[in-house]
């Protein structure tokens, strides 16, 4: 048994595919890796340099004493404001509980009520001590002091009509700057993400520079997925600049300056997304980020500090609004402030996808999870299906043109053995009988081309997918990961420490796929062209094992249909006995050349004249 050219082309084309995919990813990974190690070394270095030879008791008494001291001293006006107890306020609605606290007057911890975290526990997001808005306040003449290092004393709640809670805190000045005063307010929506925050000031002329406040915001993506490689890698820092969106992925740049005015500025991980929003626009700005070690479970900590240019005037207002939730396509997208644009349905070299994703199968993914009631894997097998019956066309064009090729393979064994080794006569000999049979010898080659997009298009859905994640299905428990219920307690080059089931289904699967394809095409000495179709799917065993479950499973699927297709067709649909008639039929038919079919045969008859001139010169 043998395999035809055109098929072995598909297969090259679409393993060019993946190796560059690939390709890609792993350069991604090694350069966060390559920062993340960097950064590390120079953080040790500062630590050893800094560390002191004793860390005494006393030491440690009178670092906090200096420190209280130096608050104090900055505090100026607010000196009332510098020490205090910290009074936590708490405040949710359907999607979200979040924690207040007086210091600083801020979000202190967001818990998301619909999704768990790694510890079973609600999923939080901006709960570490690096998590902080603030900005600074002019306290005395040439004294500033940062709002996070101050405590709201005064704080209240009050009910909307709307139906939506607000939360007050308010700092007021000591007798050095007179009637100066801030407050800090959130409104927590029915239903939303997204918190409003508004900053208003009270002698803003005084506690303000010309009016410009400088907002710091500081946030820790948190590990919430169990691969934290695969995380990282789909982690972005995103924002719309002067109207455009742009983003950037944490390992290929670790900042960016803003010197056009800044609608939003946000961190993406895989399935949830941190937004801080100026309603009227930061002005200027620089987002840093850094990437911890994995083995302090944070993707990226990022400091951006904006600039927001208020009016010069006794009372001054600053209206933010802050998105703690899921990376959810129809979500942000409802929005209308480009958020969605973050959310990976097809970027850098994958972008040409991103409109089927959005138009085709993102639709009709939705219609199927409403036919499959909570089953996702369902789902993604309805969608299969359809996807298969939407390209039935191509794939009748593929089998039928596969059927045309069987038929002739009497003959060019009949013209293999008369040409011998002769490769290039065999090669124009075998162009002849496909023009005089009217057979397409690319016919089953493009129509395999033309489902790769269709691959690429699911591999980006099923990787920023949220509804996937903690799904579970058969013997896998979280479709948006890797399904491991073979574990070999130790890590193969390529492979990995386990082995997906669901990964073995789709490389048995395909392997299957290409048997049977190989027994109804022509023959093929080639011995490269003989044995890739067996290789093919042990590329995939090894290269799709840490892929998420949905898309093996969704690959098993496929190839299911595949192989269904194949017999039904070949056996019961495709009359063998027509073929052949029509064959002959053409055949009696005159010919026309196209042009390149011209050129192609002078091209071998010079090359074939060449070959003879250079063996009639060795004699």
């Amino acid at each position: 048994m043998k395999f035809d050219r055109n098929t072995v082309i598909g297969f090259v084309v679409l393993a060019a595919l993946f190796f560059g995919y690939f390709y890609y990813t792993n350069q991604e990974q090694t350069a966060y890796r390559k920062q993340k190690a960097k950064e590390q070394l120079v953080a040790d270095s500062i630590r050893n340099a800094n560390k002191p030879p004793v860390d005494t008791l006393a030491q440690k008494i009178d670092s906090a004493r200096a420190d209280t001291i130096r608050k104090l001293a900055n505090a100026g006006g607010f000196k009332d404001a510098a020490n205090g107890s910290e009074q936590l306020v708490y405040a949710e609605n359907e999607l979200m509980r979040i924690t207040f606290t007086s210091k600083g007057g801020q979000v202190k911890k967001v818990e998301l009520k619909g999704f768990k975290g790694l510890d079973s526990n609600l999923l939080r997001l901006a709960a570490s001590d690096f998590d902080k808005i603030s900005y600074p306040i002019n306290t005395a003449a040439n004294q500033s002091a940062q709002t996070a290092d101050l405590y709201f004393s005064k704080i209240d709640s009050t009910k909307n009509a709307d139906g939506s809670k607000s939360i007050l805190f308010t700092l007021n000045s000591s007798d050095s700057i007179a009637s100066s005063a801030i407050t800090h307010k959130f409104t927590i929506k029915p239903n939303e993400y997204m918190v409003d925050f508004n900053v208003e000031l009270i002698g803003a002329d005084k506690l303000l520079t010309q009016g410009n406040m400088n907002l710091s915001w500081q946030y820790a993506a948190a590990q919430q997925e169990s691969d934290i490689d695969f995380e990282k890698q789909n982690t972005q820092v995103g924002y719309v600049e002067d109207g455009s969106f742009d983003y950037h992925t944490i390992g290929r740049k670790s900042s960016k300056d803003f010197d056009e005015p800044v609608n939003w500025i946000g961190v993406r991980q895989r399935f949830f997304f941190t937004i801080l929003l100026a309603k009227n626009n930061f002005s200027s700005g620089k987002m840093e980020w850094t990437m911890p070690p994995d083995s302090a479970k944070t993707l990226v900590r990022s400091t951006a500090n904006m600039k927001v240019q208020l009016p010069v005037a006794t009372t001054s207002k600053a209206d933010f609004s802050i998105y703690y939730g899921p990376s959810d396509y129809h979500i942000l997208k409802r929005y209308g402030l480009k958020f969605e644009k973050l959310v990976n349905l097809g970027q850098g070299m994958y972008a040409f996808v991103r409109p089927l994703n959005k138009f085709v199968i993102l639709p009709i993914f939705d219609f199927m999870r409403s036919l499959s009631g909570s089953s996702l894997g369902l789902a993604i097998a309805l969608l299969t299906l359809f996807i298969r019956l939407l390209i039935s066309p191509l794939t009748y064009s593929s089998y039928l043109s596969g059927a045309k090729m069987k038929a002739l393979r009497p003959e060019i064994a009949k013209l293999r053995e008369k040409l011998g080794g002769d490769q290039q006569a065999m090669s124009m000999e075998q162009m002849k009988l496909f023009r005089e049979a009217g057979v397409n010898p690319l016919g089953g080659c493009i129509p395999a081309l033309l489902q790769i997009p269709i691959f690429f298009a699911l591999f980006s859905f099923f990787n920023s997918e949220v509804s996937l994640r903690g799904a579970e299905f058969l013997w896998a428990n979280d479709l948006a990961a890797y399904d491991d219920p073979i574990k070999f307690g130790f890590n193969i080059p390529l492979l990995g420490s386990h082995l997906s089931l669901f990964n073995v289904t789709a490389a048995a699967t395909s392997f299957l796929i290409s048997w049977y394809s190989m027994s109804m095409t022509p023959d093929q000495s080639n011995p490269v062209m003989k044995y890739l179709p067996y290789i093919f799917p042990v590329f995939l065993l090894f290269f799709f094992n840490k892929l998420p479950s949905a898309l093996t499973w969704y690959y098993t699927v496929s190839n299911v249909v595949t192989l269904a297709l194949q017999f039904v067709i070949q056996n019961y649909i495709i009359d063998h006995d027509k073929i052949l008639a029509k064959i002959e039929e053409n055949r009696k038919k005159p010919k026309t050349k196209s042009k390149w079919q011209e050129r192609m045969e002078q091209m071998q008859e010079q090359q074939k004249r060449m070959k003879e001139m250079q063996q009639k010169n060795k004699r």
